[in-house]
């Protein structure tokens, strides 16, 4: 096995994962830190990479909700970017615009027909629930006709 990387090697490979997509200072911190000579040379090129705008934690927040928000809800959207190393200032800046909408978009792609029964609601509403809405959201979809 070779030893740690050079600083140029190390900047080469941080735009590589760069340029494939997005990635948090968190995320990248720990794809790049067992290749990193010291803590100290892997913080002064994460330090690089912001200074020069390469590396941002609110444009990959803004794109990872982006993309999460077709399939899932708020708390989950904010759950994945917390979990990411997003600070919580910039999770709660990153809001769907309107939830209700985007609730409703993803039960009409998976269900065609309008609940008929109780059974049905309620499994609606638990599918709903598992992508992070709120029951204030399911119950306005749902229950209120």
């Amino acid at each position: 096995m070779q030893g740690p990387d050079t600083p140029a090697e190390l900047k080469a490979r941080a735009l590589r994962h760069l340029v494939r997509r997005e990635h948090s200072r968190a995320e990248l911190a720990r794809k790049l830190a067992p290749h990193a000579q010291s803590q100290e040379a892997l913080d002064a090129l994460l330090e690089q990479l912001v200074s020069r705008k390469q590396l941002s934690d609110e444009r990959f927040a803004e794109e990872r909700a982006r993309m999460l928000s077709r399939k899932y809800g708020p708390a989950k959207i904010r759950h994945d970017l917390k979990s990411k190393g997003i600070a919580e200032e910039i999770v709660e800046r990153i809001a769907p615009v309107d939830e209700l909408a985007q609730a409703r978009a993803i039960l009409s792609r998976k269900y065609t027909e309008p609940a008929s029964t109780r059974e049905e609601r309620a499994r609606r509403a638990r599918f709903l629930q598992s992508r992070g809405f709120s029951m204030d959201v399911i119950a306005r979809l749902l229950i209120v006709p």
